[in-house]
């Protein structure tokens, strides 16, 4: 098992990418903290692991607020006695649009909860991990920090999760903490789908555009956070990994 041995908290893990990952990784041995503010749905994941042989917890947390961070790596700690992979997925992005449009209000939101998240939780897991001589950081950006599309809110934090990842590499790379950003493109959850339905052609225009004629599905995000997390990808830093079907690389004219 890839993970054998190693204590995982994932946020923002009840539903799409987070669930995604948090099962993969414990099926590959890890022990799961999963966090998310919808309980229900996170306890119901939980369950899921621990029925299919694999051990796992639940934790309500608000991953923009500091004492709910606090409590949920102390927790996590305190069950499983260390802490090894911290995985920055939770996000947010309803009401985002235009520049010009956006309210301060969702403003301060999205940063709230796409960036000010990654610094909290990275705060708070790095110092387990150093004790520990060994961690890795893995946080969940976007293709829209890395060109301009749309939701400037969150293309500002998403673009912000890449520095604060490469930063974290430089300055606790010594005490053998890592860190690396994933930039997923357009993956099929339960928030896209209910994009797709109420703009019922907007999904395959989507999927025409990419190279790979198709959109993500979690588990291809999952299966690079599995790489990043574990051992195999230990001389690994600093780096950004972009999984979009070939969106970022450009699109075939036809004729």
């Amino acid at each position: 098992m890839r993970l054998k041995d190693k204590v995982a908290i994932v946020t923002g893990a009840a539903a799409g990418i987070g669930r995604a990952i948090a099962e993969l990784f414990a099926g590959e041995g890890a022990r799961v903290a999963l966090c998310d503010i919808r309980a229900e749905l996170g306890e119901e994941v939980a369950t899921r692991i621990r029925s299919a042989g694999g051990e796992a917890s639940f934790v309500r947390c608000d991953v923009s607020q500091a004492d709910e961070v606090e409590a949920l790596v102390r927790t996590t700690v305190s069950r499983y006695g260390r802490l090894d992979i911290l995985v920055n997925n939770a996000a947010r992005w309803a009401g985002d649009g235009v520049l010009l449009e956006v309210s301060e209000a969702i403003w301060d939101d999205t940063l709230d909860a796409c960036l000010r998240s990654v610094y909290l939780c990275s705060k708070y897991a790095i110092p387990p991990m150093a004790a520990g001589g060994w961690g890795s950081i893995v946080n969940i950006a976007s293709v829209n920090a890395l060109f301009g599309v749309h939701l400037a809110a969150y293309t500002a934090a998403k673009g912000g999760v890449i520095a604060l990842t490469r930063l974290m590499a430089v300055q606790y790379g010594g005490q053998g903490i890592r860190a690396n950003v994933i930039c997923p493109g357009t993956i099929e959850t339960e928030t896209t789908r209910t994009a797709f339905e109420e703009r019922p052609k907007l999904r395959e225009r989507l999927q025409q555009a990419l190279p790979l004629k198709r959109l993500g599905r979690p588990d291809d995000v999952a299966y690079c956070a599995l790489y990043l997390a574990s051992p195999e990808s230990d001389f690994v830093t600093g780096a950004i990994f972009v999984i979009d079907g070939g969106l970022t690389a450009g699109m075939k004219i036809e004729g």
